[in-house]
């Protein structure tokens, strides 16, 4: 079959999305409905299988009915970790629903087993969460209001992200905004996703509220999709799920099934069994994934209820028997998440087993830094080095579209240079083709040649450009050269050592994933009234490739006069260039790419 969340696939599927970026349905009071059959791509983010089951909110496929045990199909129809992406300028958004059973539980509100969570980001990257006024009776509704329609670039809104319940399932599921408010609903990430097979903490026991779960307080701090196949007492590592597991094309797989295995497996010896043939089986399909296994986190009851303590403790020295067998095996790609990283208290929990907010905090934090360490994804301590996406110009151009072409040309075609670069990079030319071209006859004489593959994005800063390395963008290609234009955007927001050490944080970055490419760090162009600046910053610039053994450039010096200040004939808006102006820069870019 066909591996879920293709790159290929996702690209079809965003073409259906610039195609529809006004609300279809109903007009109601004023309002106007968006429903899941409106939608003609997969857009429930988070679900694995969404080719089996258009517009249906669960986890696993209609075919795995007959293949896993009654409660783990029971479970997989409530809807942990399910998210829908959309797109909104409203001043007012207003969730309906029907949910499948009951509303709340002893241990967990209902805003947490039956309600919905809102998250926007904004255009520069940033999450934010919504407080929605509730009411829970037979359908279910949400209403926030009073939202900031618009960010300080653009009338276009803004992306969210609705998390649906944890511990129930959802029928007839509307959003609503005013009439006359854009509202677009995205389809899934094309990136391949985090997939955690685990037990009722994964599944989100006991969070106040769905954004509160550990997997989705992970996925935004990683801004990836995280699949949730937590299954509340239910986790046990089962051959059927383990097989389903399988299908996924994953980024890292976690299983993190401890707690159920101590309650359900009869011996130390079986449990220890499942984890070596899980891993095997996991390993023999995938074999360069990488596979997290997850201590037991404890419980913190366990001093005075002393009954429990050595549960816990014997299934992490399980853990620690099969890691350390699976390890003299010479598995590959194998790591381990430990009770002392994960970190838990006496005040992380609801009851001893399951973590509350701060708990689930914790969990997060502890999986962020393992798997920044597994996908040698590091976060530094300064804006430029802090990967994040961004959304400046969607009237322009589609950011996150460009990206998921970019991934799917990887996909087909290979290319002897990428150059990165911001809008400047953007509308040159080459390969993806879009609508901004200015310098199309210089790229096609003096680039397209040397198969140049143009990695610009209009407003791109450095931190932006870290996302796109970390989600992907060099993977699949073996460049022989990379060419880096970037920081322009950075001037000002950012000191010119931040701009600097950014820079090197990227470099260090692209080097791991294409070690054997020759990189070149090409000055930053010169703009208008800030020629002093740029060419001291270049200095540093300079000097910082040298220390780090990268080629450096200055390209943009030809944009300038004999005294130093732009040559205004060669752009359109002191920033960009013209055609002349890409002529000249494609020249004395073409005499570096060869060489000379």
């Amino acid at each position: 079959m066909p591996k879920p969340n293709s790159v290929a696939t996702c690209l079809i599927v965003l073409l259906f999305c610039v195609a529809t970026s006004a609300v279809s349905a109903q007009t109601t009071a004023g309002y106007t409905w968006w429903k899941p059959a409106d939608s003609t791509f997969p857009f429930i983010d988070g679900q694995a299988w969404s080719a089996e089951m258009p517009d249906t909110f669960q986890r696993l496929p209609p075919r795995a009915k007959g293949l896993v045990r009654k409660p783990v199909w029971d479970l997989s129809r409530q809807t942990a970790g399910l998210s829908i992406r959309f797109v909104s300028n409203a001043p007012e958004i207003v969730v309906r629903y029907k949910v499948t059973g009951t509303v709340a539980l002893p241990h967990m509100p209902a805003t947490g087993v039956s309600g919905v969570d809102l998250y926007g980001i904004d255009s520069d990257g940033t999450w934010h969460q919504a407080t929605g006024k509730y009411s829970f009776r037979d359908t279910v509704q949400y209403t926030f209001a009073q939202l900031r329609p618009n960010d300080a670039y653009h009338q276009l809104g803004r992306e969210y992200c609705l998390y649906l319940p944890l511990y129930n399932g959802v029928r007839q599921l509307e959003i609503g905004v005013p009439a006359g408010s854009r509202f677009m609903v995205l389809p899934q990430r094309a990136e391949k996703p985090i997939v955690v097979y685990g037990t009722s903490i994964a599944q989100g026991a006991c969070a106040s509220r769905p954004g509160m779960a550990w997997p989705n307080i992970l996925a935004r701090k990683l801004d990836r999709t995280v699949i949730n196949l937590g299954f509340s007492g239910n986790g046990r590592l089962e051959n059927e799920v383990v097989s389903l597991v399988n299908e996924i094309d994953a980024k890292v797989f976690v299983l993190d099934c401890l707690p159920n295995l101590i309650e359900t497996v009869v011996s130390r010896a079986e449990l220890q069994k499942r984890i070596v043939e899980s891993v095997r089986a996991i390993r023999a399909r995938h074999p360069n994934t990488p596979i997290l296994l997850t201590d037991h986190d404890g419980y913190t009851e366990g001093y005075l209820m002393p009954h429990r303590q050595p549960l816990s403790e014997q299934a992490n020295q399980d853990l620690d028997q099969a890691y350390r067998q699976l390890t003299a095996e010479n598995v590959p790609g194998l790591y381990r998440l430990t009770i002392a990283e994960i970190g838990m208290d006496l005040d992380c929990m609801v009851d001893g087993t399951h973590p509350n907010d701060l708990g689930m905090m914790r969990y997060a934090d502890a999986y962020e830094k393992k798997l920044r360490d597994i996908l040698k994804e590091p976060v530094g301590t300064i804006r430029t080095q802090m990967p994040t996406r961004q959304n400046r110009e969607p009237g322009s151009y589609n950011w996150e579209e460009r990206h998921n072409a970019m991934l799917a040309l990887n996909q087909t075609e290979p290319t002897r240079v990428v150059f990165i670069g911001n809008s400047i990079t953007h509308n040159w030319g080459g390969k993806p083709l879009n609508n901004r071209i200015v310098g199309a006859d210089s790229w096609q004489t003096y680039l397209e040649t040397l198969q140049v593959r143009n990695f610009g994005f209009g407003w791109d800063r450095i931190e932006n450009v870290l996302w796109r390395v970390y989600h992907d963008e060099l993977d699949g290609i073996s460049p022989e050269q990379i060419v880096i234009n970037i920081g322009t955007n950075n001037l000002h927001l950012n000191t010119d050592d931040e701009i600097v050490q950014g820079l090197r944080f990227l470099v260090q970055a692209i080097r791991l994933r294409q070690p054997n490419a020759r990189i070149t760090l090409l000055g930053i162009y010169p703009r208008r009234e800030q020629e002093g600046r740029v060419a001291g910053l270049n200095k540093s610039i300079q000097a910082m490739a040298r220390s780090e053994k990268v080629s450096y450039q200055d390209i943009g010096k030809r944009l300038l006069l004999n005294n130093g200040t732009l040559n205004e004939q060669l752009f359109s808006d002191g920033l960009h260039p013209n055609a002349a102006g890409y002529e000249l820069l494609g020249k004395e870019l073409g005499r570096v790419l060869r060489g000379k």
